[in-house]
């Protein structure tokens, strides 16, 4: 399905995109920031990646709620980052209240730009801001098997990567405020855990994370499978009922 989307839309998209590469490859302040940032939170141990990512922040002093929110929107957009470690150390720097007021709204930042660069651009650019189809395949197939719905599950379900799908939903019919929407209250109860453990948790961050991820889905699988359990099990009870008497 085409969709229709405005020149001034595209020249946008296309000048804010070369603005964010210009600025990466001839400010090296930017770069080397950007690159040191992208360094920690790809340590594959992910509580010394929180612990380390809340020492690189901190040495922003007044900075570090802005750079922390730059890094969200970035891994949302471009690089394969976990969004939960700079939540978690979001928690533990500002406490869980504000950090996850900051991981919320910077992750909703970057969503939104990401449906907008697909919306304005098209799926080739996508493809190539993501390094290829396959991560855009793997949404097409989420947005056939659940429709209406496939935003709000892939975003309370925190192993479903959170760019495809932003970037998917752009490229589909999908209205920009129902996306917005389904992306504020999906990624809503995940932020507010992650923050509150950053904050309180000293154990192991990523068997935290499996564990909530592994309940979140066996609760969206329930509420899911619940309606059709209900059809199932409605005949077989009328049947019965109908011999007993």
């Amino acid at each position: 399905m085409k969709l229709r989307v405005q020149r001034a839309s595209t020249a946008a998209a296309i000048a804010g995109v070369g603005a964010a590469v210009a600025a990466y490859l001839w400010i090296p302040g930017v770069r080397h920031g950007v690159d040191a940032g992208v360094g920690v939170l790809s340590m594959p141990d992910a509580h010394q990646a929180v612990e380390a990512f809340r020492s690189y922040v901190l040495g922003f002093g007044p900075w570090a709620p802005l750079v922390s929110a730059a890094l969200m929107v970035l891994q949302a957009i471009v690089a394969p980052l976990p969004a939960f470690v700079i939540t978690f150390a979001n928690g533990l720097l500002f406490g869980w209240a504000w950090g996850a007021a900051l991981s919320w709204s910077s992750a909703m930042v970057g969503a939104v730009i990401c449906f907008w660069i697909a919306r304005a651009l098209a799926r080739p650019a996508v493809e190539r801001l993501m390094g290829g189809a396959a991560a855009l395949d793997g949404a097409d197939r989420f947005f056939v098997r659940h429709g209406e719905h496939a935003v709000l599950l892939a975003r309370l379900l925190p192993f479903v990567p959170f760019d495809a799908i932003s970037y998917g939903a752009g490229l589909t019919s999908t209205g920009f405020w129902p996306f917005l929407v389904a992306t504020g209250l999906g990624q809503l109860p995940a932020t507010l855990l992650y923050s509150y453990l950053g904050e309180r948790v000293t154990g192991s961050v990523r068997v935290l994370f499996w564990l909530f991820s592994i309940v979140a889905a066996i609760l969206v699988a329930s509420w899911m499978a619940g309606p059709r359990v209900v059809e199932w099990l409605r005949p077989r009870h009328g049947a019965g009922g109908g011999r007993v008497s």
